[in-house]
């Protein structure tokens, strides 16, 4: 049995709500233990540090990859246009709550509350999802990911344009800021604002123990991102257990069979697009709009390798694996190793300037170089760390670690009976 069915086995025996929650309250350990290690009398604020940057990586990157196993794992549409969407969503929500009267410098917006700038940035990354659906879902897998990592570089390309840094329209000033990006008023200043004002004693408590205020206020911005991805599980979950999201499985499974059943799957797979792109939307206002601050260069496409990543790692076709992919790949393949390689040394041992003199220590049986050049290149390492993972699971495990858990298309179980079992099968 190999190292990932050990593991699939033993997530197989938990709950999904329970085995999530472990998942995470595992990391949250870990981290603790490596403050522990390294924080000396500070470990108490450098916890609260790593548990909150961590928690807001876990709960965007979870957003996202449910968004993207919506389309990808449950109708098989292969979108790599998630950066656009996301900054669809960002760019749209700032334009709408970025103050009339900004400081010099500053691009104007409309002011509008937070609240209806979300609708509208979701409302606005569905339509331009839709938009973009319309043309291309008649395309084959292949060509519908040309044009989607072409339209989302598109859409970067046109937040970028100083041409758009600040418009008017019917006498009112707006703009995107161009490639110097626009600032707004964010969800983790709603955070702040909160704990300055009635979190009060839980601020007192805080600061008794060590723990900073922006600190203390990027742990609960974290754990309201994490509200929101249980939020988007709920919703997700009730859309794919429904007679709508049985349609979905069966287009993923066959098209052809499910079209020759009267179901028109063109309107199915557009709907579910514009579902998937709000999502994203809603990911670039809350991840990467965090500081109340977006620019095109927040919007790379490398970011869509990134939900990728955890989605395979996950396991496409499941809820719960999207979201122990996402604490995975965020928390212990890219947040994890940047932190050893800030805090952990060698002491004495000096790290060589390249791979060959690090590798060359190995000739005399001393492994140190070779050991502080990997913890000094840690940060650039981890992706080569990424990569081998990847590769691992795709050669072993192809769907990934819990996406043998994927839900069939029909509503009751069509497996065969097994044979000398009574005609009754396995449970």
């Amino acid at each position: 049995m190999s190292t990932v069915d050990s593991v699939r086995n033993r997530l197989d025996t938990l709950p999904d709500v329970g085995l999530v929650i472990g998942f995470i309250a595992s990391i949250w350990a870990v981290m603790l233990v490596l403050a522990i290690a390294v924080g000396g009398a500070n470990w108490a604020n450098l916890a609260a540090g790593f548990i909150g940057s961590v928690t807001v990586l876990m709960g965007g990157y979870a957003i996202l990859a449910l968004a993207l196993n919506l389309q990808w794992g449950y109708t098989g549409l292969f979108n790599i246009g998630i950066a656009g969407f996301m900054a669809v969503g960002a760019y749209t929500t700032a334009v709408l709550t970025a103050p009339t009267d900004p400081a010099a410098g500053a691009v104007p917006g409309l002011g509008l509350p937070l609240w209806v700038g979300l609708i509208g940035g979701m409302v606005m990354a569905a339509i331009i999802g839709g938009l973009a659906a319309l043309p291309a879902l008649r395309l084959k897998a292949d060509y519908l990911a040309i044009v989607t990592v072409a339209f989302s570089e598109i859409i970067r390309l046109v937040v970028n344009w100083n041409g758009l840094a600040e418009v008017s329209l019917f006498g009112v000033p707006f703009g995107t800021g161009g490639a110097t990006g626009i600032s707004f008023k964010s969800a983790n200043e709603v955070a702040s604002t909160f704990i300055n004002g009635v979190g009060q004693p839980i601020v007192a408590a805080a600061e008794g123990v060590g723990v900073s205020g922006p600190n203390l206020a990027n742990l609960t911005y974290g754990i309201l991102l994490l509200l929101v991805v249980a939020a988007s599980y709920w919703v997700l979950a009730r859309i794919t257990n429904s007679p709508f999201g049985r349609v979905l499985k069966a287009i993923r499974e066959d098209e052809t069979v499910t079209q020759s059943l009267g179901k028109d799957t063109r309107r199915f797979k557009i709907k579910t697009f514009m579902i998937g792109c709000a999502l994203m939307g809603l990911a670039g206002v809350l991840f990467r709009g965090q500081a109340g601050y977006v620019s095109p260069q927040q919007f790379r496409p490398t970011i869509t390798f990134y939900v990728f990543a955890a989605l395979i790692i996950g396991g496409s076709g499941s809820n719960t694996g999207s979201i122990i992919g996402a604490a995975t790949f965020s928390g212990l393949l890219f947040y994890l190793p940047a932190r050893l390689g800030e805090n952990v040394s060698l002491g004495g041992t000096r790290a060589p300037g390249n791979i060959i003199d690090a590798v060359a220590g190995l000739g005399s049986l001393d492994p140190l170089p070779l050991l502080a050049y990997t913890i000094s290149n840690i940060s650039t390492l981890r992706f080569v760390l990424i990569g081998v993972v990847l590769i691992y699971i795709i050669q072993n495990q192809p769907d990934g670690l819990l996406g043998h858990r994927n839900e069939p298309a029909t509503s009751v179980s069509l497996d065969r009976p097994q044979s000398g079992s009574g005609g009754e099968t396995d449970e």
